[in-house]
């Protein structure tokens, strides 16, 4: 059983518990209106301690979120999001979602999601915005759950991280 909840900022280092390691032949680059597949094999590997510390301290100072939420299978942390409640106007950011190996593809990522639509809904967000790894999984995964690209790219996120592929999900 999943157990999705809100992590303590003493928890944050249990994300060291999640293989991020994945791999793939394709990614998704975005000109001109349209999403096209350019072949391109990556590799990204498991991330220790040190690294996760690093990504984390990297979305406190210039991601801002304000609520990092888990998946937990039994006693291991699976899964962690994270979001920002005011990216700008009424469009709140999904800063991060990563989903461990052994866990991907049986609807933990979706439970997450909507944990996170809900709350910035709460918050009063209409919109979400997701800056998505190019790679096939991540962009398939944010087109299933209702994203699309956007032609309204955000200038910082856009600075940060210039190959991802910047998408909305209006609610």
């Amino acid at each position: 059983m999943i157990v999705v909840r809100q992590l303590a900022d003493e928890e944050l280092s249990r994300a060291s518990e999640i293989d991020v390691s994945e791999g793939g032949h394709a990614v998704y680059r975005y000109a001109r209106g349209e999403l096209r597949t350019a072949a391109e094999t990556w590799q990204r590997p498991r991330w220790n301690a040190n690294e996760w510390k690093n990504v984390i301290d990297k979305w406190t100072v210039e991601l801002k979120w304000d609520v990092m939420v888990g998946a937990f299978a039994g006693e291991q942390l699976v899964e962690l999001t994270s979001v920002r409640y005011r990216l700008e106007g009424t469009t709140a950011q999904l800063v991060a979602l990563y989903v461990s190996r052994a866990s991907r593809r049986l609807g933990v990522a979706a439970r997450l999601t909507d944990e996170i639509v809900r709350l910035a809904k709460v918050h009063g967000a209409r919109d979400l915005y997701v800056s998505a790894t190019p790679s096939e999984s991540a962009v398939g995964f944010y087109l299933s759950q209702g994203f699309r690209p956007t032609a309204s790219i955000n200038k910082e996120l856009c600075e940060l991280e210039p190959e991802d592929i910047h998408m909305v999900r209006a609610f």
